[in-house]
């Protein structure tokens, strides 16, 4: 009997060591299991700008060399959206120019950012932006998740606990993960780590380079040009319906988001409905419905002339403060060109899409009466604003790379701005009084104006004229349409040496410059003197503000006060500026810029 009390005792304990052993085995293998993996943060180039990045915070590494000027920043602590990432980063003093991680929260858009020089980085002012951000480079203290027992927390990047992908090109929306016990994520809002309890917060998916996440800020003033021509048939303008009724769709149309409104095409335009008609993809797809053909030919350049003067006006809604685009939808070729009107069309700030369905073939070529058309009338011949669809059955895989798109307001190139939408002429007072030396000053600062705008033939143009008693054209609106060759332009010019004759420049600037400024441009001129005229500056200052210039004086050393108040534009606190030295024109840079482009925000659009 003892010896099988025994005999159990000994099988107890060991099937309680094995039990002990196969605990801990599996104790082990769970902790693997639940092994936080490892996550690499993306690297941003220096260029990147926030409003590129939907998410609405995210953590991002920046490369060495941000603080270089060319990548633009605008704001003091608070930066625009439209700022490079890494600058504002450099400029707050998070990073310095060798780089590193930071965290970047979005928050609302501010009614104007002060420029300031901080770390090596001039940011520059802005009137109003609609998004703005703020940099920290607090990237795992505010963000840790909480520690079970016995454990130390790990520092998590935003929305790695999520263990989800970026979002699909399918995609219209966030994923939202189920909730579970072990979660590390009940909510896609985040919460500082102090206010962390027993629910834990989820974060902001970590933005990938390359990924296309749809935003749902998304605000632009859209018009489709319908193709009703008779060469496209029934069921292709079934199948271009049903395609408007999934961009609606898929826009999510609404008074404080996307607006739509549909011009059909064929012999001449016709409005289906604007901007104003309907305010909800509902309304939007009914109204789509019941659109029917009209037949005719596919007169597209007639069509945009039509959008350009007719679609975009207060009256059909168009609100001003949003991008307007127009999306022109072609069955094969046009009828009659469209190069003119889609100049004019961009010049008024339109940007302008085109999605051209069964193009023309080899042996059809010869039949089109415009080559390359679509490049002719878009925004700019990137690939971005062209779609080619191969045949009408796959238009419907045209709709998510489209949404995205017109979408991207950061990319809408052709969309008015103050810094794309002027003719700036520069008036140069090359005087005896300058100097050699102090005239390059004047054209390093005329440089730096210019820097700020956006150049081409279609957006900002600049011309300049010298002068002392005579003038001398130096380069006209028409001759230089990039960046470069304009500063290499100003780099070139040479100094004059003479008198100061003042309202002569300003009258020859206004025949030889402002004359030759397109009709929907913003005239600018901005003139630079050192001393008071020797002929009278009342009457062509008078001329040129009758004729719309906006002018600025500025004056340096010896020029008049009550001069440049004469030429300036009214309120001449906002368009004459002073400084005592030449090399003390950088900072008037900024003031003009700021002027500008408040001038221009305060204005009707389009």
């Amino acid at each position: 009997m003892g010896i099988a009390v025994l005999t159990m005792k000994a099988s107890v304990i060991e099937m309680f060591l094995v039990l002990l052993v196969t605990g801990i085995h599996s104790n082990k293998e769970m902790t693997k299991k639940i092994k936080r993996p490892k996550f690499t943060v993306p690297q941003i180039n220096c260029d990147v700008r926030a409003g590129k990045i939907i998410n609405p915070e995210f953590i991002v590494k920046c490369p060495a060399g941000c603080q270089d000027p060319r990548y633009h920043v605008y704001g003091t602590d608070v930066y625009a959206s439209y700022s490079s990432v890494c600058g504002a980063a450099v400029h707050s003093g998070v990073l310095d120019n060798s780089g590193g991680k930071i965290l970047v929260r979005k928050v609302a858009g501010q009614s104007g950012y002060k420029g300031s020089y901080s770390n090596g980085v001039q940011s520059l002012s802005l009137p109003r932006w609609r998004e703005s951000f703020v940099v920290s480079g607090e990237t795992t203290k505010a963000y840790q998740s909480p520690s079970a027992p016995g454990t130390t927390a790990q520092p998590v990047p935003l929305m790695q606990a999520l263990g989800t992908t970026a979002v699909e090109g399918t995609h219209t929306t966030l994923p939202k993960p189920p909730p579970s016990a072990g979660s590390t994520t009940s909510s896609l809002r985040p919460q500082p780590a102090g206010q962390r309890s027993q629910e834990l917060a989820g974060e902001p998916e970590l933005w990938k380079p390359g990924s296309v996440l749809l935003d749902a800020g998304c605000k632009v003033d859209l018009s489709f040009l319908i193709d009703g021509s008779a060469s496209i048939g029934k069921r292709r303008f079934r199948i271009q319906k049903q395609f408007l009724a999934d961009v609606a769709q898929a826009l999510d149309i609404g008074p404080a988001g996307p607006l739509m409104g549909i011009v059909q095409y064929g012999d001449n335009p016709v409005t289906q409905f604007n901007l104003k008609t309907h305010m909800n993809s509902r309304d939007v797809k009914t109204a789509i419905e019941k659109i029917t053909q009209r037949g005719g030919l596919s007169n597209v350049g007639r069509a945009i002339s039509f959008v350009t003067q007719n679609f975009f006006s207060k009256s059909n809604g168009n609100r001003g403060s949003a991008p307007n685009v127009a999306v022109v939808m072609v069955d094969g070729w046009p009828t009659d060109k469209v190069e003119e009107a889609s100049r004019f069309a961009r010049e008024s700030g339109i940007n302008i899409f085109f999605i051209t369905m069964e193009g023309a073939s080899e042996n059809e070529k010869q039949y089109v009466l415009e080559p390359n058309f679509a490049n002719k009338a878009v925004c700019r011949t990137n690939g971005f604003y062209s779609l080619s669809v191969q045949n009408w059955f796959s238009l419907h895989k045209t709709v998510q790379p489209l949404v995205k798109r017109v979408c991207d307001t950061d990319r809408l190139a052709c969309s008015k701005t103050c810094l794309n939408s002027a003719d700036i002429g520069f008036i140069i007072d090359g005087s005896s009084s300058v100097g050699t030396g102090n005239f390059r000053t004047v054209l390093q600062f005329v440089a730096n104006l210019s820097k700020e705008f956006e150049i081409s033939d279609t957006d900002t143009r600049i011309g300049a004229v010298q002068y002392t008693y005579e003038q001398r054209l130096e380069f006209g609106f028409d001759v230089y349409s990039t960046k470069p060759d304009v500063l290499n332009a100003i780099k070139r010019v040479g100094y004059w040496s003479g008198g100061t004759s003042t309202g002569a420049a300003i009258n020859y600037a206004l025949e030889q410059l402002f004359k030759k400024s397109k009709p929907n441009k913003r005239k600018l001129m901005i003139l630079i003197t050192d001393g008071r005229s020797y002929d009278d500056v009342r009457i062509p200052a008078m001329v040129a503000h009758h004729e719309g210039v906006i002018t600025y004086a500025i004056g340096v050393a010896w020029a008049a006060q009550d001069e440049l108040e004469v030429i300036a534009t009214h309120p001449a606190r906002d368009h004459a500026f002073f400084v005592d030295e030449f090399d003390h024109l950088y900072q008037v840079v900024p003031k003009v810029i700021q002027n500008i482009c408040t001038e221009f925000n305060s204005q009707p659009r389009n």
